[in-house]
């Protein structure tokens, strides 16, 4: 190259489509490495809470439930069991499947007992899961 040859200046247009184009990169790249760090690499952590209101509908007791994955992998068929002891006796059992639970998904749900809950005991808990 001489000294009259010169490299060709670089428009507006070509530094804007630069500028732009690097900052897509660097936002994904930083997305990626944002996931990566703060990815879960726990088994789910499935929890049952039983609500307090328990309603009576034509001689039933309706009992609501919410399960919890707070873990990081999905669980499914999610078995919930509930057992109502009356007198310490178990009197009534109840099972629930929730399909699909994904980590951070919350399901609800109800058992349904002829006897009322509040004469008794009732104990509701998770019963198994497997991974998809």
């Amino acid at each position: 190259m001489t000294q009259t040859e010169q490299k060709p200046k670089r428009s507006i247009a070509e530094w804007v489509t630069f500028g732009i184009s690097s900052l897509i990169l660097a936002i994904i790249v930083s997305l990626v490495g944002y996931t990566w760090l703060n990815e879960k690499n726990q088994p789910p952590i499935l929890s049952v809470t039983k609500k307090e209101i328990i309603r009576e509908i034509n001689g039933q007791f309706y009992v609501s439930f919410k399960v919890v994955n707070s873990g990081g992998d999905t669980a499914e068929s999610v078995q919930i069991m509930a057992e109502l002891l009356i007198n310490g006796k178990v009197t009534e059992t109840g099972e629930q499947q929730i399909d699909f639970l994904s980590s951070g998904e919350s399901e609800e749900g109800a058992f349904i007992f002829s006897k009322n809950p509040r004469q008794g005991e009732l104990n509701m808990r998770v019963g198994s899961y497997k991974l998809p």
